[in-house]
Formats: structure tokens, sequence, C-alpha cells
């Protein structure tokens, strides 16, 4: 009975919030209607606001996948130079010089496939970015780039 007495005041508290937001829906709709009376143009208005902010998010993303593509290519260099050193100087190492050597080219794939990934990604979220550019500021001068040319990828441009 002391359990179920707190749970009961909270279902009790909430019933109030749960209404409001079954009306909140409403509201906004009535809204939007009463919107689309005054300005036949405010739904393109805020769908053009809301397709620039996505476009931006994708500038983000792609920025970000360039950036860990810069540190996954900056991390192959490094791993390459450790493997030289390891292949010229592997009578230091003795039994262990070979692993040393598998373990540094497995790391070097690795990494390279990571680069791979990520400028595609990179590459597909720039792609939706112009979409967006595109289709919201047609008379603006950007410069269509080959993004494949550019990555390196072979992401199928649309």
């Amino acid at each position: 009975m002391r359990q179920a007495c707190p749970l009961l005041i909270i279902l009790i508290l909430l019933i109030p919030v749960a209404q409001a937001a079954d009306h909140s829906g409403i509201r906004i709709t009535q809204t939007l209607a009463q919107n689309d009376e005054q300005n036949p143009n405010a739904r393109e208005v805020v769908e053009r606001y809301f397709e620039d902010e996505l476009m931006k998010k994708h500038e983000t993303v792609a920025k970000y996948y360039e950036d860990e593509a810069g540190k996954s290519r900056a991390k192959i260099r490094e791993l390459r130079g450790m493997l030289a050193h390891y292949e010229e100087k592997s009578y230091l190492y003795g039994k262990k010089a070979q692993d040393l050597q598998a373990h540094t080219e497995a790391l070097v794939r690795k990494y390279e496939e990571a680069a791979k990934a990520d400028a595609r990604e990179a590459a597909s979220h720039r792609q939706i970015a112009l979409a967006f550019k595109e289709k919201n500021h047609p008379d603006s001068k950007t410069q269509k780039v080959s993004i494949v040319e550019s990555y390196g990828s072979t992401v199928p441009l649309k």
C-alpha cells in the first residue's frame, strides 16, 4: 500500500499534463491553418527555413567526416614511418620484428579503409547539402565540382 500511494499521486499529477499535450497538437494545426489563410507563402517560407537548417547540418556532418578522414590519413603516415623503421631495424626487435611489421601493416589497412569510408560519408553529406542549396538558392553562384573527383571516392552522383 505504501508503494502504491506515491505512484497514484504521480499519476494524478500527470493527468493534466497529458491532456495539455493532446490539445497542443490541435493548437499547432489551427495556428498553421490560420497562417496559411493570412499568408499563403508561410508554409514555403517555413519549409525553406528548415531545409536551410538541414543544409547547414549536412555541411557540418560533412566537415566532421572530412576531419576524421584527415586524422586517419595522418595516422597512416605515422604508421608507415613506424613500418619503415621496423623493416630497416628489424634486428633491434628480434623475434617480435615480424609480428610488429604484420600488426602495423594491418593497422595501415584499417586506417586506409576508415579514411575511405569517412571520405565517402563526407562526399555523401556534401552532395545532400548541395542539393538543398540548389533547390533553395537556384540563383546563387555555386561551383559544381565533382564530389567524386575531390574526394577520390566512388560515390555515385545523382
